[in-house]
């Protein structure tokens, strides 16, 4: 979810509001713009999950000069991973490696940084809006780099490759944050190899990804030499985040989680919603975060087909099962982690990162949680990047993280 305010604000005035679109049903694929080919799958993919099919280096639009590659080695990959239900699909992402000789202990880590939300439609991808210069996580991202860290980040399933990107799919999230991992220390060039140390790191929709890596790690990718994840505002609790979200500023994140979630569990959403919300559930398919305005304030009971709210969507299957399939914190990390939140935190309650990092300490894990008073969810990415060097510092030197769970 949003970095800066001041970022924002600069996307939403640059970028021209969303025009009308076709009419289609709420369980269909909105018709897609045609994407670049590097991000068209081919027919048969590689066996190996975090195999690169295809890379090419980033182009910046406001680097004319190329003067960015004398820094950093910049690459876009298209590569394997395996989604929700097991199938082996495509997803795109971007891997940045300082071109400064790693000083640091044994070789140079690569951070698995799980980008928080950028939207549903292709354009959104942080892999294009790179190019573009309008990724805001290139605020958090321009830290690690200079620290020496390669950064490796997913676009995730269906964020500019083909189908509806699964928002808020916590196993396929996790899967493709382990997965480009592996395709950065397979990807030529980069330095990187699987004796890299690797770190885990995402905020809001990404500190969902990460934390959902976290849990993963140890059997979905027991090659990857995890040390640590820092993890912050993660939205382990939907139901709860969804209540929160229903009719404020950012309502629009919630229709981004229906919608991403019916498409992972093929749900047709057209009974449950009146024309108003399945005209919104195709609009928000096209959408990018910048575009949250268009959505804020509408309350989600004026979007279903009986005048009830969201929540009470929830509360019956199939979306039930659904939305608890989703909850983080059943899973025991078998590596330290960090869990940032603000206590004032207006997007994703400070109580519900809090019962998360209390549900992993009850099963063993080692876990730090801080608590910070930042502005508001957007303010709470500050203090988790400053926190961040330290702990993976420590982590990549081997030395060991001081539970906090008793704390908890």
């Amino acid at each position: 979810m949003s970095r800066t305010i001041a970022s924002l604000l600069t996307l939403l005035t640059a970028t021209l509001a969303v025009g009308a679109l076709g009419t289609t049903s709420a369980g269909a694929v909105v018709p897609e713009p045609p994407r670049p080919a590097f991000y068209e799958a081919p027919a048969v993919l590689p066996g190996v999950n975090g195999a690169v099919i295809r890379s090419e280096k980033v182009a910046f639009l406001l680097d004319p000069l190329d003067a960015t590659s004398l820094v950093r080695n910049a690459q876009r990959v298209l590569y394997r991973t395996t989604n929700r239900t097991g199938k082996p699909i495509a997803v795109s992402g971007t891997v940045l490696v300082p071109t400064t000789s790693w000083i640091g202990p044994g070789t140079r880590p690569v951070i698995g940084y799980a980008p928080g939300t950028q939207g549903m439609a292709d354009r959104c991808a942080p892999s294009r809006q790179f190019s573009e210069g309008i990724e805001y996580e290139g605020l958090g991202i321009e830290a690690l780099l200079q620290r020496g860290y390669a950064v490796a980040m997913p676009d995730y399933e269906g964020l500019g490759t083909v189908g509806v990107h699964t928002y808020m799919d916590r196993v396929s999230q996790g899967r493709a944050t382990l997965d480009v991992v592996r395709a950065a220390q397979r990807l030529s060039g980069t330095g990187l190899s699987s004796s890299s140390p690797v770190g885990l790191m995402g905020y809001s929709q990404g500190g969902g990804a990460a934390a959902s890596a976290v849990e993963l790690a140890s059997t979905y990718a027991p090659d990857l030499r995890v040390k640590g994840a820092v993890v912050g505002a993660v939205p382990a609790d939907l139901a709860k985040v969804a209540t929160a979200l229903d009719g404020g500023l950012y309502s629009a994140f919630a229709y981004f989680a229906l919608r991403g979630l019916s498409a992972s569990y093929d749900v047709d959403l057209s009974p449950y919603l009146n024309d108003r919300g399945r005209a919104v559930s195709d609009q928000v398919e096209t959408e990018c975060v910048f575009d949250l305005l268009n959505h804020s304030f509408v309350k989600s009971s004026t979007l279903s087909a009986n005048g009830q709210p969201m929540s009470a969507l929830m509360a019956v299957e199939p979306f039930r099962s659904i939305v608890e399939a989703q909850r983080i914190g059943t899973i025991r990390p078998t590596v330290p982690v960090l869990v940032t939140h603000s206590a004032i935190d207006d997007v994703i309650p400070y109580a519900v990162g809090k019962q998360m990092a209390r549900s992993w300490c009850d099963r063993g894990a080692n876990v730090r949680l801080s608590t910070n008073l930042a502005p508001g969810h957007v303010g709470g990415i500050v203090p988790q990047t400053t926190e961040a060097l330290p702990f993976f510092e420590a982590r990549f030197a081997g030395l060991p993280q001081l539970s906090g769970c008793w704390l908890i």
